[in-house]
């Protein structure tokens, strides 16, 4: 691929992007994406000769972004207690830069489930049960966390984070009412919702399973 051709598909890819999370996979036309792009239509067919297609390789390379990001969570030189803060300032602040990510993607895993299981099929819960059981091995014992638990631990701490931009249209209205700033509230929402968990699953050191 020339260098020539590696911008374009860049540039189809970064507009493909932006016209999918604004109209979703129904609401998108190729042509709206040609245009975005600044190409033809004829040459962004070259490139992807379906809108299916392109939305699956958009769609796929999002969630390996997202994945991406939050690798450092499994460096074994940090503590379950620094990684759940780390999770939750990176979280944040990437759907804070990405604000309308939340309500696409579960728009079309609600439009097409299967797209994600397809996805997360590669997502092996027992092998990331396996590393944490390695790096934090006694801490997960003494908050009572398990095998069978620990997807209900994951989706908690992530919706937590995930629910203020998922619902935020609501939340802007309900926050410009009462006089506060919304964007105050995700800056202190990092630490407060990391300090949440943790005190949450230090509750569970006298022997409840979370």
């Amino acid at each position: 691929m020339t260098e020539v051709e590696k911008q374009t598909e860049d540039r189809i890819f970064e507009s493909a992007t932006e016209v999918f999370i604004e109209k979703g996979m129904d609401g998108a036309r190729m042509q709206d994406i040609a245009n975005h792009a600044g190409i033809n239509k004829a040459l962004l067919h070259y490139y992807y000769r379906t809108k299916e297609r392109l939305f699956e390789a958009v769609f796929e390379k999002m969630a390996k972004l997202i994945f991406s990001r939050f690798a450092p969570v499994l460096d074994e030189n940090a503590s379950l207690e620094d990684k759940i803060r780390f999770f939750y300032r990176e979280h944040i602040s990437f759907l804070q830069k990405n604000p309308r990510l939340p309500a696409f993607i579960l728009n079309e895993i609600n439009r097409n489930p299967a797209r994600i299981r397809k996805l997360l099929w590669k997502f092996n819960i027992n092998e990331l049960w396996n590393t944490l059981e390695k790096q934090h091995h006694d801490e997960l014992i003494r908050y009572n966390i398990t095998r069978e638990t620990l997807p209900q631990v994951m989706t908690s701490i992530a919706a937590i984070s995930v629910f203020p931009f998922a619902a935020r249209g609501i939340m802007e209205v309900l926050f410009e009412k009462s006089g506060q700033d919304f964007n105050k509230y995700l800056e202190d929402r990092k630490e407060f919702a990391a300090g949440f968990v943790i005190r949450a699953i230090k509750g569970c050191e006298t022997g409840t399973n979370v």
